[in-house]
């Protein structure tokens, strides 16, 4: 079948070309005709023509950061997302539990700190909407859960119980449990709810998949294939996914590096790359978490987090892995032929990455995700050692978790070291990007918007929401570039993420050409349809 794209422009995954045509048959890209050429790829053969209406084709976005099945599963349950306030999320959670009597647990998840004082909602408002049954509700980074007290009960959590090592309680001033967990202090409830059913988890990955086709996704890496907060292994789910034809994405799985375990566990990954391997689907990369995040205190720092006054306290944050550990293990991984994923929040938590990667292979396209806090002194070594900056672009934005849960605690030299995009671009790192939904949208649209506005989508203006370090913009091009041919070259598909002859036939047709518009609207742009191997996935 043939199918030609034409009556708009074109962005080719580096460039934007301005008006043309693109003809794909057999799921390739036949011919790129832009500029004069335009309009002369049209044949007899032509089985479809697909109208852009002055819209853009872009390559297919690919998510180098997201958890797919669990953003899925999130939306199955109790989902928080849509809330921005304290009520908003109470009233979301009793609704959800009176229309779910015979769920022994609410789950789900997706609220936001700054909804409250100091980022930790209370056990107690949760007893007043579900005051018989136990609740788990993971925060939108997955780094804290709220729980009410009969969680607390059925854990055994009371003041006596101990913060595990890579994790911490929230606690009253008697030391007892207020209902809100800290990184590894989330799995002592964790382990507690029924286990989650393959069928769960089926539909969680069919949902997450068809919502990731409409925002344009043809493909992501999934960032945590492994046992972590709550979730189980997914590995088993894309297997059987990618066996019965209903994974229409190419999908990279990042193996979870379990922390608590050495380099025993290297022979395991080994035999699960080989095990999950199939189809769409390769389990080829190995994602570490080497800190936890600034709102929490737990992203690991050179010096000190400040304290309301401004004054330097003893609390430095996580390293999860010990960084001669690192060191050893990536240097393992990587003569195994794996791909090194490593979460990286921290301006120390991004060195020892670095320091760790020192000497790895540049063709295992290793890289590290988030980037929140990178000293001016490391910004040149991603280039120097081929490491590629997998950026969050939403997050470089004023909003209140910045405001009240970031901004204080860093300082005003610190802080104006946050999602150095432009610098990094400037010292020739490669770009590529992801969303990290379920913490954040996975629409590429708006995340682009603030890569290049440094502000959100609608929020230009507004008191409070000022373009946050616009020096660290980058241009438009760059930033379709890195969700496109940038995030498609971190899962090694080299054929992917462009639009040349002999290129697959990933697409994404816009609704408009933002480049022919003002920046300011960027984040109004909407996907009429996305194409994976030429067959249309979604149609708005």
């Amino acid at each position: 079948m043939a199918t030609l794209f034409t009556n708009g422009a074109l962005f080719d995954g580096q460039r934007y070309v301005g008006a043309g045509e693109v003809l794909v048959e057999s799921g390739r890209i036949v011919s790129v005709h832009g500029g004069s050429e335009a309009r002369s790829a049209r044949t007899s053969t032509t089985d479809e023509v697909v109208d852009l209406d002055g819209g853009l084709l872009v390559p297919g976005f690919v998510d180098a950061h997201v958890h797919a099945v669990q953003g899925g599963l999130e939306r199955t349950r109790c989902d928080l997302t849509e809330g921005e306030t304290r009520e908003d999320y109470l009233r979301i959670v009793r609704e959800y539990a009176d229309a779910h009597p015979d769920r022994p647990w609410i789950l789900g998840g997706g609220w936001a700190m700054s909804a409250f004082p100091g980022g930790t909602p209370t056990a107690a408002d949760l007893d007043v909407v579900v005051p018989d049954r136990p609740v788990f509700l993971p925060n939108r980074d997955h780094h804290g859960a709220w729980v009410n007290s009969r969680a607390l009960e059925l854990a055994g959590l009371d003041r006596h119980t101990a913060d595990p090592a890579d994790g911490r309680i929230e606690r009253d001033a008697e030391g007892h449990p207020t209902g809100t967990l800290h990184e590894g202090a989330m799995a002592l409830v964790a382990r507690h709810p029924p286990a989650t059913s393959e069928g769960e988890y089926y539909a969680g990955l069919l949902e997450g998949q068809r919502y990731l086709h409409s925002v344009g996704v043809t493909g992501w890496q999934d960032a945590i294939v492994g046992a972590y907060a709550g979730m189980d292994d997914v590995g088993p789910t894309y297997l059987r996914a990618a066996r019965e034809g209903d994974l229409s994405a190419h999908v990279v799985g990042a193996l979870w590096w379990d922390r608590g375990r050495g380099e025993e566990q290297i022979a395991d990954l080994v035999e699960r790359r080989e095990r999950y391997t199939h189809g769409q689907f390769r389990a080829t990369s190995v994602k570490i978490m080497q800190d936890g995040v600034a709102e929490n205190f737990s992203a690991a720092l050179v010096e000190p987090y400040l304290d309301r006054c401004g004054h330097a306290t003893a609390n430095r944050g996580h390293s999860f892995v010990e960084p001669d550990a690192l060191r050893r293990y990536v240097g393992r991984l990587d003569a195994a032929g794996f791909q090194v994923h490593v979460h990286a929040i921290g301006d120390r938590g991004v060195r020892e990455a670095l320091d760790a990667l020192r000497g790895s292979d540049p063709e295992r396209r290793h890289h590290l995700a988030h980037l929140q806090l990178v000293d001016p002194d490391d910004v040149p070594r991603f280039a120097a050692l081929g490491v590629a900056a997998n950026l969050q672009m939403l997050w470089a934005c004023y909003d209140d978790q910045m405001v009240e849960l970031t901004l204080p605690f860093l300082g005003e030299e610190r802080s104006r070291w946050q999602y150095p995009f432009g610098d990094l671009e400037r010292h020739g790192a490669r770009l590529v990007a992801g969303s990290d939904w379920p913490v954040s949208t996975p629409n590429p649209l708006e995340a682009i918007h603030v890569a290049v506005n440094r502000t959100a989508y609608g929020e230009a203006g507004r008191a409070g929401h000022d373009r946050f370090l616009p020096e660290q913009a980058i241009a438009l091009e760059s930033a379709f570039a890195a969700y496109t041919s940038g995030s498609a070259w971190i899962n090694h598909r080299d054929n992917a993420g462009v639009l040349r002859p002999g290129a697959t036939a990933d697409l994404v047709v816009l609704d408009r050409d933002p480049f022919a518009e003002s920046a300011d609207d960027i984040g109004a742009t909407q996907v009429a349809s996305t194409w994976i191997d030429g067959t249309p996935v979604h149609r708005a």
